[in-house]
């Protein structure tokens, strides 16, 4: 089956984000308002979960011709969570300590419903495991993501590694891509078909055991 991809107006990408809302079974819809402006998408409203304004993001992302996604959208975990702040800080500290590939240097700091992540740790894999338990967690409206990583040498080599690693991901067949490494910092330049392939090569840079800053500069061009 070939799906074609003509031009699509500001009302088919906000009819199709509200639709992609509704597909998505971890989603109270009914809540978040969607205008769209040239590709550019703003989501607004009210939910109950960090979790759930996480989705949202990535449901209107999915949707053919948006190409940003402006997140206004507010938690509000108070009309659904009635446990006490301590009840709360012992939900938060077993979702790290049950979590695999979060390390012991992550610490969390709770501020009323908002968690704040901080400590050192060596991969961005680790950052990012921490950064989903927390968001999991019921009664967390906003997760502030502190977490560095450590210091690594850099290597006059890592940009032709990464480059590599991006022409052998099979996701990213046929997309015109280009690393520069400065430092331990790599900047990504060129096109991609979807938002998950600019995720993908991301994470494929994130890699690098010289790479502690990612400069994402990829576009996203659907025709």
């Amino acid at each position: 089956m070939t799906i074609a991809t003509p031009l699509r107006s500001d009302h088919d990408i906000q009819t199709a984000v509200e639709d992609e809302l509704d597909w998505s079974p971890e989603l109270d819809a009914a809540g978040i308002g969607v205008a769209a402006d040239g590709g550019a998408v703003s989501l607004s409203g009210e939910v109950t979960t960090y979790l759930q304004r996480m989705a949202a993001t990535k449901a209107a992302l999915r949707v053919r011709g948006v190409r940003t996604v402006v997140d206004n959208i507010i938690v509000n975990s108070s009309s659904s969570y009635t446990q006490t702040e301590t009840d709360l800080a012992k939900s938060v500290q077993r979702a790290l300590e049950f979590t695999a590939g979060v390390p012991a240097t992550v610490k969390v700091e709770l501020n009323g419903h908002v968690a704040k992540l901080s400590g050192e740790v060596q991969w961005n894999f680790e950052r990012g495991n921490a950064h989903r338990a927390i968001q999991s967690v019921k009664g967390i409206d906003f997760v502030d993501d502190l977490i560095t990583l450590r210091t690594r040498p850099g290597n006059a080599a890592a940009a032709g590694h990464i480059e590599a690693a991006l022409e052998r991901n099979a996701s990213l067949h046929g997309t015109d891509l280009a690393v520069q490494v400065t430092d331990t910092t790599a900047k990504l330049t060129g096109s991609v078909r979807t938002w998950a392939q600019r995720h993908t090569a991301e994470n494929v840079t994130w890699a690098s055991p010289h790479i502690t800053h990612v400069d994402n500069q990829i576009s996203v061009n659907w025709f």
